[in-house]
């Protein structure tokens, strides 16, 4: 199934999004890196709750020195929750733009923590892992080719038993349930954002950077590639919680 998408995608999608330039997106994140914790709460709707389920999820003993990744991390966020339930883990955070790195070293602040600037497009994971983790930015690779060779990375970089968990933007299975997804989203960011920013600036800007698949056929892809114990941990119509484990053997 993986093969026969493959095939589709580098016939249909690629050059639909050729136009995208990666460079533009973390232009933004530089931007708005300041504002970034602020923003993301009044955007996405239980953010915290989404985290939670994230990170939570994360079963081993509190006391182990996890090796953890953290995919576009941010401002360390997600990161700093992991280290206060474990707080020997080893992380390792990822970003595209500097200025969030800054702010995640500042928020973490420890020894056991390593700061890479990289782009998804050509990163090469030069560690192993028990932990994979990520938060609202695998949406923007680009092609469904592109997330299902990264998500072979992210398996391939994971020691026996290790874990992914991604918590991100998806899109419904059905034209209707997409519409509806996008209700949702536009109803929770008018409690605090007002309606001429929301249509203005952040749809406008859904939809020029973001490039998000089906929940359904992610879970099928990480299933395909090799990750058991796969499922969805939380959801709210267009955001989602959900991975798997790589077996011991």
């Amino acid at each position: 199934m993986i093969n026969i998408l493959r095939k589709l995608n580098s016939d249909r999608l690629t050059p639909l999004f050729n136009g995208i330039n990666m460079e533009k997106i973390k232009q933004h994140f530089e931007e708005e890196a300041k504002e970034f914790d602020a923003i993301i709460r009044r955007l996405i709707p239980y953010y915290d709750r989404m985290l939670d389920a994230l990170v939570t999820a994360i079963p081993f003993d509190l006391a182990q020195p996890i090796r953890v990744i953290d995919l576009g991390c941010g401002t360390g966020t997600v990161a700093r929750q992991i280290k206060d339930i474990y707080p020997q883990a080893r992380i390792t955070c990822i970003d595209i733009a500097s200025k969030m790195l800054q702010m995640a070293n500042l928020k973490l602040g420890d020894s056991n923590t390593r700061y890479q600037l990289a782009n998804f497009e050509n990163y090469d994971f030069d560690a192993t892992y028990d932990v994979a983790v990520s938060s609202l930015a695998l949406h923007h690779l680009v092609t469904d080719n592109e997330k299902i060779d990264f998500y072979q990375k992210i398996y391939d970089s994971l020691s026996p038993g290790g874990f992914f968990y991604n918590a991100d933007v998806i899109l419904g299975s059905s034209s209707l349930l997409q519409e509806l997804y996008m209700n949702k989203w536009r109803e929770y960011m008018q409690l605090s954002v007002s309606v001429e920013e929301i249509e203005q600036k952040w749809i406008p800007k859904y939809y020029e950077e973001d490039r998000p698949a089906k929940l359904m056929s992610q879970v099928a892809w990480l299933q395909e590639i090799g990750f058991i114990e796969v499922d969805t941990i939380w959801k709210y119509y267009n955001f989602a919680v959900y991975g798997g484990r790589k077996p011991t053997a």
